[in-house]
């Protein structure tokens, strides 16, 4: 699943590509019984409202808040997109093709040598028509993406944002304030709660292994445990890998892909992240191990990286 620096690195793209351009059409596949009566796209009703408020409608510029991507129009309604696990935008010219003995329409990129047309890339599930002729394509292989329309200025109504916890690369995001949020779990193993959206927003699998790798904090360690010494390095690492995450346009050890339908990078940085059997970059003599916290995989450096319970 797309985790902070992947949803920042897409809506950084979205703003240089699609901000300013107005939406001329929206077509989408999604079509699910589940979501029959629920504001979602997946609701073929809830789609021709969806579709209502988009249409003629300028994108005025994209924020993130904890991994969800927010799409502000002019009319001052704002699209909500959770990419869950296989989702990702891209933007560019897309031409309409219809399989052989079926009836369902599926797009593709013009230019079949582009980045886009990268199997990774296929599998469009929501697309967007601009006034330039482009447009901008939501792939989505699983179809568990989230995606609706609400009023921007009834954002303090949405449940998807109200419960999120603190941004930890807001400016406000102190060693005080990470210890005041992780202490409202403090009976969580601490992998557990650094994934929990509302204690710290925006951090997953990936990203917490490297943090705590880099801490020397075992993922199994009980939150009022970790002495503060440890904590200290804990915000440290946490704000360092997930700048790093950003540097490096994100992780693609999965599906993600930016604007452009190309692969971030950071999977090539990964210091214990599925790196099962190898030795630890640290030159310990520990061996990368990998274990269930919570239902989630963990891996970590069982030299180093010390258990406190």
């Amino acid at each position: 699943m797309p985790e902070l620096p992947e949803v920042q690195t897409t809506v950084d793209g979205i703003n240089a590509k699609v901000k300013g351009l107005t939406i001329t059409d929206v077509w989408t596949s999604y079509n699910s019984p589940f979501y029959h009566g629920k504001n979602d796209i997946k609701n073929p009703k809830y789609f021709q409202i969806f579709k209502k408020n988009v249409v003629s409608q300028k994108i005025i510029s994209a924020e993130r808040q904890g991994k969800n991507v927010l799409i502000h129009l002019g009319n001052g309604y704002t699209i909500l997109t959770h990419m869950k696990m296989t989702g990702h935008f891209m933007y560019g010219k897309y031409q309409q093709e219809k399989t052989t003995g079926k009836k369902e329409i599926s797009w593709s990129p013009s230019d079949k040598n582009s980045p886009l047309a990268d199997p990774f890339n296929k599998n469009i599930r929501l697309l967007f028509s601009f006034s330039n002729g482009k447009h901008w394509a939501f792939a989505d292989t699983r179809k568990f993406a989230k995606v609706y329309i609400f009023k921007a200025d009834e954002r303090h109504q949405v449940s998807d944002l109200t419960n999120l916890g603190p941004d930890p690369l807001s400016k406000k995001f102190s060693l005080k304030i990470m210890q005041e949020r992780l202490a409202l779990r403090k009976n969580w193993k601490i992998k557990q709660a650094l994934m929990d959206q509302e204690i710290i927003a925006g951090i997953g699998n990936i990203y917490s292994d490297e943090m705590l790798w880099n801490s020397g904090i075992h993922p199994l360690s009980v939150v009022s445990k970790i002495p503060v010494e440890k904590m200290q390095k804990l915000h440290k690492s946490m704000l360092s890998v997930l700048k790093k995450g950003l540097d490096f346009g994100g992780d693609s050890t999965s599906d993600y892909r930016n604007i452009h339908g190309l692969p971030g990078k950071f999977q090539h940085k990964h210091n214990v992240y599925r790196h099962t059997g190898r030795a630890c970059p640290k030159k310990d003599g520990g061996i990368i191990t990998r274990i269930k916290v919570g239902g989630r995989s963990g891996h970590f450096c069982p030299v180093h990286q010390t258990l406190y319970k």
